[in-house]
């Protein structure tokens, strides 16, 4: 691989999972704002911002072509829409667990995710775990039985993030399309959902408040949720999967630092350990993840 191609790469993944790991502190701007309404508004702005990518790009025509093709294939069309409900929970569960304060939780969740997303393939696409992956699974099993007993709060929210990503990873692998194309029609298809929501709601803060600060962040929410989408999708393009693998615990780290040390929420000594296991338990998974590659190369010279 070329070394600058390589650079590139990790330098637009990095970027993209700083943005994500830093992005509590925009939705906590919005606290106030409920957590229905600004998902109703990432979602619109986060649609209209991709249009405008695509226009600028001269990109229009690919992707209406895009659309045809898929709107024939009844696979790829209800796997796309599942994945758009799936990506929609997940933005839903993510901006109401900051905005209540659960932004470790989140963290976890998004610790726990690869290895949800190693179970949905065992399950839905008959993959095989090594002994190292199968061992990482129920080290991490073992983490989250642990906090909600010793902590006495099962983590759902860590728990339903890690699952909606998950499953809308699993359903991606079904429709291939681009990343710029495959945003554009998940928002696309729930948008007339979130225009409904906003319309039937008593009170809108954007209508209400306009112009203000808190529309021009709900505004902004669709460029901050795209922008480290197309620059991740630039990146892993250019970088190995096992270091996406290992760039992608930016995020989570950053979020679990802003929860603890920023908004003082409580990180207990069964927090502790249950991350503990889980931070073993994905250094055994990636751990297998880069050894594996190096086998078959030693068994293709041989």
């Amino acid at each position: 691989m070329d070394h600058h191609k390589e650079k590139a790469g990790i330098i637009y993944a990095a970027l993209a999972y700083l943005i994500w790991g830093f992005l509590p502190i925009y939705w906590k701007l919005l606290d106030e704002v409920p957590a229905g309404e600004i998902l109703a508004h990432r979602i619109i702005w986060s649609f209209l911002f991709m249009l405008i990518i695509l226009v600028s790009l001269k990109k229009g025509r690919a992707f209406i072509k895009e659309c045809l093709l898929i709107m024939q294939d009844r696979k790829k069309l209800v796997g796309i829409l599942f994945a758009s409900i799936f990506i929609s929970l997940n933005w839903l569960a993510y901006i109401w667990a900051v905005n209540n304060n659960h932004v470790i939780q989140a963290s976890l969740g998004y610790y726990i995710n690869p290895l949800v997303s190693v179970l949905l393939g065992i399950l839905f696409l008959k993959e095989r775990l090594t002994r190292r992956q199968l061992l990482s699974v129920l080290l991490a099993t073992v983490g989250v039985i642990y906090l909600t007993f010793s902590y006495g709060v099962f983590p759902w929210i860590s728990l339903l993030l890690a699952l909606t990503f998950g499953l809308y990873g699993l359903l991606k692998k079904t429709v291939d399309i681009s990343a710029m194309y495959g945003l554009t029609l998940e928002t696309m298809l729930v948008t007339p959902i979130a225009i409904i929501y906003l319309f039937r709601l008593p009170s809108n803060t954007f209508s209400e408040t306009f112009p203000s600060m808190p529309t021009v962040l709900l505004m902004g929410a669709g460029i901050v949720t795209a922008i480290p989408l197309l620059l991740f999708a630039s990146g892993a393009k250019r970088i190995p999967l096992a270091l996406a693998g290992f760039l992608q615990y930016i995020a989570p780290t950053l979020m679990l630092i802003l929860g603890v040390f920023v908004y003082d929420e409580t990180f207990s000594q069964a927090h502790l350990i249950s991350f503990a296991l889980i931070w073993l338990a994905l250094i055994l998974y990636l751990g297998s993840v880069y050894r594996r590659p190096t086998k078959r190369r030693i068994r293709g010279r041989v």
